[in-house]
Formats: structure tokens, C-alpha cells, sequence
């Protein structure tokens, strides 16, 4: 097996050299081992320092080195080592895990190809089968489909509804007293005695047009005959018989009946304008002039007719949905026996106007579920009987319904896996992960063993649903989880396959249960990810809900129209699958936390959480280390602005930023913004390796106390990545210095740089610039945007030079967007104020009066 060797070389002043080989295995040298060897790169540096300051062997030394080396990562501290432990586990390889989540769902997706009779309903006996013995079975598939239908076709129990029906008697009782009212307004009718003048003239005078009038007044009073003659018949005869009147009686009594009907006709014509611009009235002008040209004894009349009429309609009842030319012919038939005086044509407008459209019978459900399972069970199970020696089915025949009854419960069906069924599922399962993996690979960064784990166990959720038939889909549940942990790309194309394996899977399909359950999964996939609180979620589980209830109602109506039954059975099921949604999206919002913490998670809604400053590492870190704290605050405004500009995550930006310094708790003291102008420790320490010691501890004891505070492993990663590998400069130039004092070696650099990684992402790359850019724009208080700009463009330059971008994903023609943004913000922290004049800030009782 191939050896690598290492070998390091060690000087003194007496020309001490010693020599130093290590072997590591090559098939074990992973990404592990390759910082392993830089680090004991740096450790023999510092031995070879060490041995020349007469401290330790470094024979001895590189020995110990030597025996760990091949099973942990060596260091001068157990920080790394801390590190080394908070990384991810390793991942299972990428076909593997796509293997293992085919065969999981092929074995739920194809259950019913287990037990499945090859010698089915359709299918060609291969061979003549004779009834081994007699036999009498139930065809219990026929007989549940007659059953069903006996279910689906009951005409609905209907009872009345005594709300509705007090609804519709006061409607009518209303409408009577608004008459009644009017007809006190108008005032008393017949003017006089019909026998004097007729009570079809009266009411032909009280009624006529104002033109009309005014001609049969004119001519009555000028007693011009010629005009009169030129008139229709009936107002010629209105004229004749008040000339009548008046010969009977006097020109002046004349003139008062007149004055009467003058005065009638104007609160008549007022009253029918009234009823007209009435929006809520019943009646219509010409109704209400009907009413009013009744005399007394015929309105009393009229009135007991209405009342008498509609509580025998509404003691009938009135069906939701009865058309109008029914309600208008038992109207007829209820009126055929009234008087002759009463106006029926007025009557039946009045009730028509009042009742059309309303309805006081309701279905009772509960009996007519009852009535439609006693009709149900009253039907006869469909036997199907055979003597031995029958033949049940010839060869090369189609096997019917009764035929396969008979082979079935005889254990001759030959039931068994049915392998091309299983071939075609895994086939279809094949597909749907890959395109499912293809989507997450365009628009996802790679995955996690625990995300594939997790995708799994919620898709196999669906189809298991499916396998026992219970209709409400999970789906809602599904698009909102997936949604909030992996966004709505992932989620949506999750739901849309996983409504197709489900539709596969079940032995019987109910369209209007997968479009509602689909829709309501596709509206929660799409919505959930962007919602930034709990009471959002639980408003997207209303609408989705809702959203299910009527595509289920429309969808019944569109696959399986019931003319009897869409009221009393469709709706209530409706609005059950729709609370069924509801549900669903309770139980994702209740189950997220969990999912959360154990598959070490983060949504919108927890990365807000996080970045709340009540959460208990934040207030340590504000009361321990309150100049970091305040450092914290300003690189977080710094890269939060960025990452807006730059598309990225904003609320992982928030949250990683406050977070990204916890370790300096360890040490406040060490760090100078926690000095608050004391003296400085480093200073006292004077050992510039005591101090890249303690600066490099603020990574791995915050790593520690994320884990430890159970931070997740996105926010995790800020602490170490926004430092890279970035030089500690400060300290490598001093140890650089004394060592030229000292006339030693030249120091290595890697011992003065952080251990990195350096950002795998924008987002910590971004706070890795801002953290650069922090302490320099604090410093500038006076300087222009220009030179604010010119500095961390030089700050960018180095970190680019640098490699600590590389991984990162941000692009080199970002960086001066990136910093235009820092300088804007900087300039809003450093905006101009007014200068208060020094009068304004003297005491007030210092002013003269």
C-alpha cells in the first residue's frame, strides 16, 4: 500500500538537526486528513521553536504527534478538536440514498400488487376451471355498487323550518299594514254613495291621468258639450253620470265632490310615488293602486283572502328550488273559491312577489341518512351460487363480475405478486425522484442525509394515506412543511408528484378528493415559505380550507352531478374535507418545532426567533460583552443592507450576524471594543502566541456554546466562516518582530491565521465583509463617502487576494455593489446634525427674564 512521508527538519544554534517522518495512509487522506497535515505542519513549526528555546524534546514530541495522526487532528489546544466534533455527519453517497427512497416508496406505491389475483374481472382464462364443489357466495363488490346507489339516488327528507316560515308570515303581515297605512293616508273611499255614481267610476276618476282630469273638470264647470263629445267612452261616460249627479243635486254640491276627488287623487298619485321609490316595499304603483281602489268591505275581505291563502301555502311548504309557474299555480288553486269581489290577479302578484325564491322546508339530514342506510341494507346481497362440476369459466374466456366471484372464493384466482404491476411502479417511482433530484440540484445547495430523510418520510406519508383510502389528503401538510424548510420550488414539484404516485396508488379514485387535496397542497407550497409568523401560517390554513372545501364541491358537481342530494349529502362533505385541511396545516404548524430541533432545521419564522434580543445567548452577550454586542449590531445593519441588495437571505443574515461573535463571552476582555479604555491585556501578556491563542478561542468556544444552546447548523456556520482563514496580523507581525530581535527563523504565517473554513455561502461571506469593514468605517468620523469607498475597496482587494472568497458564490463584479452599500449605511450611522448654539444648552434658569 502507497505511503505519504512528511518530513520536517529542525535547527538550534549548535546545528542540532533532527529529522522527522510520518506515514498516513493514502486511501485514508480525506478532506480531514489534508487539514490534519497542515496543522501538524504548524504543530512541528512550533516544536522546532519550542526545542529552541530548550522547552521540550521535539524528538518526543513528534512522536506523540506521530501515534495520533491517523485517528484525530492534533493541535496545541483542544479548540479544534471541538470544531472538528460540530461538523456535519457524513453524508450517505448520493445513489445510495436515492436507492433506498425508490425502494421505500415502490414497496408503499405498489402494495397493491402483493396480493393481486392474476385471473381478475377482463382478464382471458388461460384454462377451463370446474367448481371443485358446491358453493354459494356474496358478490359483495355488485351488491355494495347497488347499495351505493340506492345511498346516492334517496329523494331528502324535508321538514319545516318554523324560523323561516315565522320569516315569511311577518313579511306578508308587513306588507298588509303598509297597505292598510296607505289607505289611511289616501283617506276613505267611495267618495259618496255608489248608488249616486258607481263605484267603477269612482275608482276610474280617482286614478285617471292629470290631462285627463283636467279636460272631465274643465268641461263639467264650463259645461262645454263639445268637448266632451270628442273624449274616449269611458271618461264621456264618467262626465255623464257626474252631469247626472248634479242634476240630481246642485252646481255647488258639484264643485265640493270635485274638490274631494281633487284632493283623493293627489294623496293617491303621492301615495303610488312613495311605493315607487320604495327599495324594500313588496308592492309596485299599480299593485297598491288596486289595494287602494277597494272599498272597505272588500279590503277586510281581501285581507282575511292573503292571510287565509299563505298559511295554507306555508302549512303545504315551500321546497328549496320550486319554479315559479308551480308557485304561481297553487296560488290560482288556493284562490279558486275566494269571493268574486276579492282581486285575485292582485292577490296572486302580491304573493308571488312576497314568496318567489323562499322556502320553509329544509332537509332533515339525519333522516335522510337514516332512510337512505335503511333503503341501503333493504337491498338483497346478490349471491352467486355454482354446483360442483360447473364449469365457471371456459377457456379462453373473458372472466365476468359472478365468474370471478366464484374463482376467488374458491382460491382460484391465483393470487400473488403481481410482478409487472411492482416493475411499472418502481419504473413510475424512478422517474418522479429523479426529477425530483434534478429539481433540487438546479435550485437547492447540496443536501444533508437528514434533509433526504426527512423529504422521504413526508413523501411516503401521502401514499400510505392513499393506501387505506381515507380521502383527506395530506398534502396541505406536506406543501407547507417542505415550503418552510426547503422553499416553494422543492415544495411545489414535491405535491405535484406526490398527487400523481398517490393517484397510482389507490385502488379506487375520487377526482374531487385529489384536485381539492392537490390545489390546497400547491396553495401551501407556494405561500409558506415567505410567511414570517405563526398567526400568518394559521390564516394560509383557512384559505387552504376553504380552497379545498369548494374545488371539492365543484369537482363533485363536475364528476358525479346528484340532482337529489347536492344540498343535503355534498355540502356537509365539503365543508368536512375543507375542515380536513385545516387540520392538516394545524398538524404541520404543530410538528415543525420538533422537525426543527431534530433534523436541524431553520424557517423564516425561527430565524426571526433567533434574532430576537430576548433569546437567552443574545442577553449574555449584550450584558457580558456589551462592545461586541454593539459591533455585532452595526456589522448586522452592514450585511443586512448587502444582502438585500444582493437577493440573498435576508433573515439568515440577521440572525448568523448576532450570533457570530458569541465566542468572545469567553474572554471579553481579550477583545479591545469590551475594554472600554482600560488597559489593554494583550499588553500585560506581552507573548504574542498567548494572544492568537485567545483571539482564535472566540471561534471554537462559540462554536461550543452554539451547541450547546442547540443553534442550528446554518447559524453555526457564521461563527467560524466569517473568519476564514484570514491572518491575525496584529500578533504575527509582533511575533515577526521579535523574533528579527531574537536572530531566529523567519515565524510561519499559518500559525497566526483562524483554522477557517473559509464562507461556503454568500451569506457568511457577506458578514465576513462587513466584519472586516466594521472597525474601519467606526474610525472614520470626519472622512468623505470617497475615502469611506477607497478603504474598503482596499479591504475587498486583500480578502479577494486572499482566497477567502473563493467558495463563497459571490462574484468579483458584486464586491463594488457590496461596497456602495456599506458606504450608505455608514453614512446613515454618520449623518450631519445641526450645532446647537451654546446658549441653547445652558440651564434655563440661568436666563434673565
Amino acid at each position: 500500500m502507497a505511503n505519504f512521508y512528511l518530513s520536517y527538519s529542525f535547527s538550534s544554534k549548535e546545528s542540532t538537526r533532527l529529522s522527522t517522518e510520518i506515514s498516513f495512509d493514502v486511501f485514508t487522506l480525506t478532506s480531514h486528513n489534508m487539514k490534519t497535515l497542515q496543522l501538524l505542519k504548524r504543530n512541528l513549526e512550533k516544536l522546532r521553536q519550542q526545542y529552541k528555546n530548550g522547552r521540550r524534546s521535539p524528538l518526543h514530541e513528534a512522536q506523540s504527534l506521530s501515534k495520533k495522526a491517523p485517528s484525530q487532528r492534533p493541535h496545541q489546544s483542544d479548540w479544534l478538536t471541538k470544531l472538528h466534533k460540530s461538523k456535519p455527519i457524513r453524508q450517505l453517497h448520493p445513489p445510495l440514498m436515492w436507492g433506498l427512497t425508490v425502494i421505500s416508496l415502490t414497496s408503499v406505491i405498489g402494495y397493491r400488487f402483493y396480493n393481486q389475483p392474476q385471473l381478475s374481472v377482463g382478464t382471458v382464462s388461460p384454462v377451463k376451471v370446474v367448481a371443485p364443489k358446491d358453493g354459494t357466495f356474496e358478490d359483495e363488490k355488485t351488491t355494495e355498487e347497488k347499495r351505493k346507489e340506492v345511498r346516492t339516488g334517496i329523494i331528502p327528507i324535508l321538514q319545516r323550518d318554523s324560523q323561516l316560515t315565522t320569516q315569511l308570515k311577518g313579511e306578508l303581515t308587513k306588507t298588509i299594514t303598509e297597505i292598510r297605512q296607505f289607505r289611511q293616508q289616501v283617506g276613505a273611499f267611495p267618495f259618496i254613495s255608489v248608488s249616486s255614481i258607481p263605484l267603477k267610476t269612482q275608482q276610474y276618476l280617482r286614478s285617471v291621468d292629470e290631462k285627463t282630469w283636467q279636460i272631465i273638470r274643465s268641461t263639467l264647470v264650463n259645461n262645454n258639450s263639445e268637448t266632451a263629445d270628442n273624449l274616449q267612452p269611458q271618461t264621456q261616460e264618467a262626465i255623464t253620470q257626474l252631469n247626472s249627479y248634479e242634476n240630481t243635486t246642485s252646481s255647488t254640491t258639484l264643485k265640493g265632490l270635485l274638490d274631494t276627488i281633487e284632493q283623493s287623487r293627489q294623496r293617491y298619485h303621492a301615495a303610488k310615488r312613495e311605493v315607487l321609490n320604495a327599495k324594500t316595499s313588496n308592492l309596485t304603483p299599480e299593485l297598491l293602486g288596486t289595494f287602494l281602489n277597494l272599498d272597505d268591505n272588500t279590503w277586510q275581505t281581501t285581507e282575511k283572502t292573503l292571510n287565509i291563502t299563505s298559511n295554507r301555502i306555508l302549512l303545504q311548504g315551500l321546497p328549496p328550488g320550486m319554479p315559479d309557474y308551480l308557485l304561481n299555480e297553487i296560488i290560482k288553486n288556493q284562490l279558486e273559491s275566494t269571493a268574486a269581489s276579492v282581486p285575485q290577479t292582485a292577490i296572486t302578484d302580491l304573493l308571488m312577489k312576497i314568496l318567489q325564491n323562499k322556502h320553509n322546508l329544509t332537509v332533515d339530514k339525519e333522516a335522510t341518512k337514516q332512510r337512505a342506510e335503511q333503503a341501503a341494507q333493504a337491498v338483497e346481497p346478490v349471491i352467486v351460487e355454482v354446483k360442483a362440476g360447473d364449469v365457471i369459466v371456459e377457456a379462453g374466456e373473458k372472466i365476468t363480475q359472478e365468474e370471478f366471484v366464484l374463482l376467488d372464493s374458491f382460491k382460484l384466482s391465483r393470487r400473488g405478486i403481481n410482478w409487472v404491476g411492482l416493475g411499472i411502479s418502481a419504473v413510475i417511482v424512478m422517474g418522479t425522484v429523479t426529477i425530483f433530484c434534478v429539481v433540487s440540484h438546479k435550485v437547492h445547495r447540496p443536501m444533508r442525509r437528514r434533509d433526504h430523510i426527512l423529504l422521504c418520510m413526508l413523501s411516503l406519508s401521502t401514499p400510505l394515506l392513499a393506501i387505506f383510502n381515507l380521502g383527506y389528503t395530506n398534502l396541505p401538510a406536506v406543501g407547507l412543511l417542505t415550503s418552510s424548510f426547503y422553499g416553494p420550488t422543492l415544495a411545489i414539484t414535491q405535491v405535484v408528484l406526490l398527487s400523481g404516485l398517490s393517484t397510482f396508488a389507490a385502488t379506487t379514485i375520487n377526482w374531487s378528493y385529489v384536485l381539492a387535496g392537490t390545489a390546497g397542497g400547491l396553495l401551501a407550497a407556494s405561500v409558506a415559505w415567505k410567511l414570517r409568523s405563526r398567526d400568518e401560517l394559521a390564516c394560509l390554513g383557512g384559505v387552504v380550507g376553504l380552497v379545498q372545501g369548494s374545488l371539492y364541491f365543484i369537482g363533485y358537481l363536475i364528476v358525479a352531478p346528484v340532482a337529489g342530494t347536492i344540498w343535503s349529502i355534498v355540502l356537509p362533505e365539503a365543508i368536512i374535507y375543507g375542515l380536513s385541511g385545516i387540520a392538516w396545516s394545524v398538524m404541520a404548524l404543530g410538528i415543525s418545532p420538533y422537525l426543527e430541533r431534530l433534523f436541524d432545521l431553520v424557517t423564516p419564522i425561527r430565524l426571526v426567533e433567533l434574532a430576537n434580543p430576548n433569546c437567552a445567548l443574545l442577553k449574555r452577550l449584550a450584558t457580558e460583552t456589551p462592545g461586541t454586542f454593539q459591533h455585532t449590531l452595526f456589522v448586522a445593519c452592514l450585511a443586512e443592507a448587502a444582502a438585500r441588495e444582493l437577493h440573498c437571505n435576508v433573515e439568515l443574515i440577521r440572525a448568523g450576524t448576532l450570533y457570530h461573535d458569541i465566542g468572545k463571552m469567553h474572554d471579553p476582555m481579550g477583545f479591545i471594543e469590551n475594554q472600554m479604555g482600560n488597559p489593554n491585556k494583550h499588553d500585560v501578556i506581552n507573548d504574542p502566541w498567548v494572544s492568537v491563542d485567545i483571539i482564535k478561542k472566540h471561534v471554537s468556544e462559540g462554536l461550543v456554546m452554539a451547541n450547546k444552546y442547540g443553534l442550528p447548523r446554518v447559524i453555526r456556520d457564521f461563527i467560524p466562516e466569517h473568519q476564514g482563514t484570514l491572518l491575525i496580523s496584529y500578533f504575527y507581525y509582533q511575533a515577526k518582530q521579535e523574533a528579527e530581535r531574537n536572530g531566529t527563523q523567519m515565524i510561519a504565517e499559518e500559525e497566526f491565521r483562524y483554522a477557517g473554513p473559509i464562507p461556503q455561502s454568500r451569506e457568511t461571506g457577506i458578514v465576513m465583509l462587513a466584519d472586516g469593514c466594521e472597525a474601519a468605517l467606526r474610525s472614520l468620523k470626519e472622512a468623505t463617502p470617497e475615502t469611506a469607498l477607497a478603504m474598503i475597496q482596499k479591504i475587498f482587494k486583500a480578502r479577494w487576494r486572499d482566497n477567502q472568497l473563493k467558495d463563497s458564490g459571490i462574484k468579483y463584479e458584486e464586491l463594488p455593489i457590496i461596497a456602495e452599500v456599506f458606504v450608505k449605511v455608514w453614512q446613515q450611522f454618520h449623518h450631519q446634525r445641526i450645532v446647537y448654539p451654546k446658549a441653547a444648552l445652558e440651564p434655563q434658569n440661568n436666563k434673565q427674564a
